[in-house]
Order: structure tokens, then C-alpha cells, then sequence
């Protein structure tokens, strides 16, 4: 049965969402083309901020319990994040940790390429450059290096979050992956129906287990070997969670210690709560007071559903502007010496 909690929380993000991509970040798309370092570095800070709302939601409003074990992160560092796929809305909770243990701006996810289509959240996701993939490898696998190799052009520090299996992970510009495990003691919503009908998590619990890239094997045959022996692993540690006593580890503490304090993260959350509900309350008087924030509004949706239907995404834009650039500079580079 529907519940007002779940169409508050679904209602809560798709606004933001929807009017954080035509106000905040498509009066920055022309910057792609002026400063693509500037253009990354303002919306991708503006997606984070974006990112801490259903954290806020699920923690202060639903009172969802985050325990985070295991070695942690080290902030700032660039990382292959591996996470089992116990729930469609698993890489939504992950934003939980990493507030607590990174920065939320360096996320990328890696996700099907269905979802750029859904207003405000594929548009956010579009200018954050997410890799979105057809989940066939023939065709995903030069768009999937591309987008790496343009990260690591730009120097772009990301944490990349795939639900690989047997996937290559080799690669330079790697300090290390982080291997994820997420189990839910109780109420496991499976899919946004579920939060829906309000089945929000009570607990969400990670176990971040970190390997420096020096310790990977270096061969596709033995990494996949590795990918398969971290999943064994995986399936038996869930089940010792819902087995035992629904806890990966009983002290409930990570080894490396949280990069903000629980005051800091409590202070994001509210401000973050604040921000949002006030922002979209505005989006609306100025669209019901203002001819022209309508035309605007309606501007922007017509770029953002146009390009796609010409171009593709706006991250596959970044992408060719990038190349081409980086193209005529080598060519320039040429004809000067």
C-alpha cells in the first residue's frame, strides 16, 4: 500500500532533481565548451549537494541507521569501488558511507543507460558524467575506456562504483579498489515501489574491505580469478550476517576513522534538508509569479531531451569536446616542431 512517507521521499528527490538540472546546473552547460576543467569542477559540486538530500531523508526523517566496518577510505584517493546488488536501490544508500568517508563529488557510477532518460535524475546524472553502459560488453567496452582515460586526462580523482562480474580492473591512474559488502538487518526494499509504499531500511550496514592496486594481479585471467574469489568471500559473509547476529563486525567501528564527524555529517544533513525543501518551494512561486523563469524552464527541458535524442547525453558532449581539442592540440604540437 502506498505510504505519504514514500511519496514524500520520491516526491522530495524527483523535484530537487528536477529543478536542481534546469536551475543549477544548465545555466553551467556553456562552460563545457569555455573551461571543461571549471565546468567539472562546479557541476560535479553541485551534483554532490544534490547526493546528500536521500541521505538526509533516510537518516533524520526515517531515523535509517548507517554502521560502517571494515578499512574504510582513504579521502581524495582513486579507486574501483566492487559492491554486491542485494537491492535496486543499493547505490543510492552507498551516498551513507561515503559522506561519512569521502567526498560525494568524486562518485561515479557506472548504470544502465535507460536511466539518462528520466527527467532531473538522468539529467543530473548526464552532466556528472556517469557511465552509462548497454550491458553488452561489444558495445560498452570503448565508451567504458574512453570515459576512464578522459578522467584520468582532466586528473579527475574518482571513486567509480560498478557491481562487477569477473570485470577487468587493470588500469594506470589506480590507487586502489574497495571492495563492498551491504546487508540490511530489516525491511530490504527491493526496488522504488518499495520505498513507495514507505519500506525504508531501518539499518543499512557496509563492510568496506581495501586493496591497494599494488597487491592486484596484473593478467584479465587472474583478476577475473580474483573478482570471483572477493565474491565467494562476499556470499559467505552475508550469510555469517543473517545467520549470527546481523553485524560484520560486533565492535561496529571502521578501522580507519570517518573523514567528517558524525556533528559535521549531522550539519550537512540538515543543512542539506533545508536547502532542498526551501529551493523547490521557491521553484515554484517563481514559476507561478514569472512568464519568463516558465520559458526558461521550458527551455531548458527542450535542450536537455533534444540533445539527448541528437548527441546522446551531455556526458558523451564532454567526451567528443574533449578528444576534438585534445585532437588539434597534438595536430598544432605537430606542425610546430
Amino acid at each position: 500500500m502506498v505510504s505519504w512517507k514514500g511519496i514524500y521521499f520520491l516526491l522530495a528527490l524527483f523535484l530537487a532533481s528536477f529543478f536542481g538540472s534546469i536551475f543549477m546546473l544548465s545555466p553551467f552547460l556553456p562552460l563545457m565548451f569555455v573551461s571543461p576543467a571549471w565546468y567539472r569542477w562546479i557541476t560535479d559540486r553541485i551534483v554532490a549537494t544534490w547526493l546528500t538530500l536521500p541521505v538526509a531523508l533516510l537518516e533524520i526523517v526515517f531515523g535509517a541507521k548507517v554502521v560502517i566496518t571494515g578499512d574504510g577510505f582513504i579521502p581524495g584517493e582513486r579507486s574501483v569501488i566492487i559492491m554486491n546488488h542485494r537491492t535496486r536501490m543499493d547505490w543510492m544508500f552507498l551516498w551513507n558511507c561515503l559522506l561519512r568517508y569521502s567526498y560525494l563529488r568524486l562518485e561515479k557510477i557506472c548504470l544502465k543507460s535507460s536511466l539518462k532518460s528520466v527527467p532531473g535524475f538522468g539529467w543530473a546524472m548526464q552532466v556528472a558524467a556517469f557511465i552509462f553502459i548497454q550491458r553488452k560488453w561489444e558495445d560498452d567496452k570503448n565508451h567504458f575506456e574512453n570515459m576512464l582515460d578522459y578522467f584520468c586526462d582532466i586528473h579527475e580523482p574518482l571513486q567509480l562504483l560498478i557491481f562487477p562480474e569477473g570485470t577487468d580492473l587493470t588500469g594506470n591512474n589506480l590507487d586502489a579498489i574497495h571492495d563492498i559488502t551491504v546487508a540490511y538487518p530489516q525491511n530490504i526494499p527491493q526496488t522504488e515501489k518499495h520505498l513507495l509504499n514507505g519500506n525504508f531500511p531501518k539499518e543499512i550496514h557496509f563492510h568496506v574491505h581495501r586493496y591497494p592496486v599494488q597487491t592486484l594481479p596484473t593478467s584479465r585471467e587472474e583478476l577475473q580469478l580474483w573478482c570471483q574469489k572477493r565474491w565467494e568471500e562476499k556470499e559467505e559473509r552475508l550469510q555469517l550476517f543473517y545467520e549470527g547476529e546481523k553485524y560484520f563486525d560486533v565492535t561496529g567501528r571502521s578501522i580507519i576513522p570517518p573523514c567528517k564527524s558524525e556533528l559535521r555529517v549531522l550539519v550537512v544533513k540538515c543543512i542539506s534538508l533545508l536547502y532542498w525543501t526551501l529551493f523547490t518551494l521557491a521553484m515554484f512561486v517563481l514559476l507561478y509569479l514569472y512568464s519568463f523563469v516558465r520559458w526558461y524552464c521550458v527551455t531548458a527541458v527542450v535542450i536537455f531531451v533534444v540533445q539527448q535524442k541528437i548527441f546522446g547525453g551531455l556526458e558523451i558532449i564532454e567526451l567528443a569536446r574533449h578528444r576534438y581539442f585534445n585532437k588539434r592540440q597534438n595536430g598544432y604540437g605537430r606542425k610546430t616542431e
